[in-house]
C-alpha cells in the first residue's frame, strides 16, 4: 500500500528492478559510511585511549575487534544491534494499537529496515554485486525471481558523513522503496501472535517491536539461504 492515494497498477519485474536497484546504490554507500569513517583515526588506535576502547568493545565495524569475528558473529552483529536499533523506528506505530497496524508506514520502514540489513549480509559473505544484490533483495521481500535481468545498475549515490546527510539518504531511500507500493507488504512480518497483540494500545509496540525483530532474523537467514544457492556445487 502506497502512502499516497494513487491508482493501482501492476508492476512489472523491470519495475521492482529498478526500484531496488536505486535502493541498493543508496544502501551501499550508507554502508560504506558506518564502516569506513573513522575521522580521527580511533577505531584502530594502538594502544586504546577511552574512546577506541568504547568502539572495540561494541565490535563496530572497522575496528581491530572486528577484525577478530567470524562471519556468523558479523552477521549476528548486523541483525541484533543495527537492526534491531531500526526496529524501534519500524514498531513505533505500534503505540497507536490496531489503527497503527492499519498505516502503511509500518511496512515502508520496515521493508526498508530489512533491505539495508539484508545487504550487509551480502556483503559479509561476499555478495557486492549490484545486480546480485537486487535479485537477493526481489527474492526475500518480494517473492520476484531477478535472476534474468535487464535494467542497468545505478551508479552509487554520494553521501556526506554529517547528520544531515545520512538523513537524506536515508529518505531518499524511504521514497525509492514507496515506489514500489503493494510490494512492501511481500516483506516478512512478524508472526501472528505478535500482530494480534500489536492490535492494542500501548502494549502494541512492544508486541510489533518483538515481532518484528523475528521477521528481520527469518529475512536475513533467507537471505543468507539465497546466497548459499547462488554457490556452484562443489
Amino acid at each position: 500500500m502506497k502512502l499516497l492515494p494513487t491508482p493501482d497498477v501492476a508492476l512489472a519485474d523491470s519495475d521492482v528492478e529498478d526500484a531496488l536497484g536505486r535502493a541498493v546504490a543508496v544502501i551501499n554507500p550508507l554502508l560504506d559510511v558506518l564502516w569506513g569513517t573513522d575521522l580521527f583515526g580511533l577505531k584502530r588506535q594502538t594502544p586504546p585511549n577511552a574512546v577506541s576502547w568504547a568502539l572495540n568493545a561494541a565490535d563496530i565495524p572497522g575496528t581491530l575487534a572486528w577484525d577478530e569475528l567470524t562471519v556468523d558473529e558479523r552477521i549476528s552483529w548486523w541483525v541484533w544491534r543495527v537492526g534491531a536499533l531500526n526496529t524501534v523506528v519500524v514498531a513505533f506505530p505500534g503505540v497507536l494499537g490496531v489503527i497503527g497496524r492499519r498505516l502503511p508506514i509500518q511496512d515502508l520502514l520496515g521493508f526498508a529496515s530489512q533491505a539495508s540489513v539484508l545487504i550487509a549480509v551480502a556483503r559479509e559473505l561476499g555478495v557486492t554485486d549490484h545486480r546480485l544484490q537486487v535479485q537477493l533483495l526481489a527474492s526475500v521481500l518480494c517473492g520476484r525471481d531477478l535472476s534474468a535481468g535487464v535494467v542497468d545498475g545505478h551508479p552509487p549515490v554520494s553521501i556526506a558523513f554529517t547528520p544531515r546527510g545520512i538523513a537524506s539518504a536515508l529518505w531518499k531511500l524511504v521514497g525509492v522503496f514507496d515506489a514500489i507500493g503493494d510490494e512492501l507488504a511481500k516483506r516478512p512480518h512478524p508472526r501472528a501472535p505478535f500482530r494480534y497483540i500489536a492490535m492494542l494500545p500501548a502494549v502494541g509496540a512492544v508486541a510489533s517491536y518483538l515481532g518484528e525483530c523475528g521477521a528481520l532474523s527469518r529475512a536475513a537467514t533467507a537471505g543468507r539461504r539465497w546466497v548459499d544457492q547462488q554457490k556452484p556445487p562443489t
